[in-house]
């Protein structure tokens, strides 16, 4: 028996004792096609779930996969969400239908949602701004330095209040 066929069926829920009476091979052959076929060994308790309940399994395998597609969440991510391993993980994604992404993928696609979320922030500061908060207001409200607020403002197209200028060090010279 070949062991990507070995690895299907450990993968459908079958046991090792199984796979051994139907193939005819020994135990540790089994044991090692599965490894060869890289199949993820579960424990006595993982199989009895994965046997009573297998709608679960879908279910479980569905909603990794719109964590991962639509929150854009990484495999180590799915991993903890599912309690299993990234391996786990995986193969429920497969198993839903789902494609991983390439390291470089999941960057992207992460970086272009930082910059939607800069964007919303600069709209919603360029709002406040122009209903009168102060540019230090905004800042310690954001608690991003002035000068990040001031780039915001300037990305979200903000027309700026000219600065008022107080204190002593500021005040008018007598010209000679």
């Amino acid at each position: 028996m070949a062991p990507e066929s070995l690895r299907t069926q450990y993968e459908s829920g079958a046991t090792v004792d199984e796979l051994v009476a139907a193939s005819g091979l020994s135990y540790g052959t089994v044991l090692n096609r599965l490894h060869d076929a890289g199949a993820v060994m579960r424990t006595s308790w993982q199989t009895r779930r994965l046997r009573q309940n297998p709608q679960a399994r879908r279910r479980l395998a569905a909603h990794l996969r719109t964590l991962y597609e639509q929150h854009g969440s990484t495999l180590t991510e799915l991993a903890a969400a599912a309690g299993g391993t990234r391996r786990a993980a995986r193969r429920l994604l497969i198993e839903a239908g789902g494609r991983p992404r390439t390291t470089q993928e999941t960057v992207r696609m992460r970086s272009a949602a930082r910059a939607v979320e800069r964007q919303r922030l600069a709209v919603s500061l360029r709002a406040r701004y122009e209903a009168g908060a102060t540019v230090p207001e905004l800042a310690e409200e954001c608690n991003y330095s002035v000068a990040t607020v001031y780039r915001l403002l300037h990305q979200a197209g903000t027309r700026l209040r000219p600065q008022h200028h107080h204190g002593p060090a500021h005040a008018t010279r007598k010209r000679s």
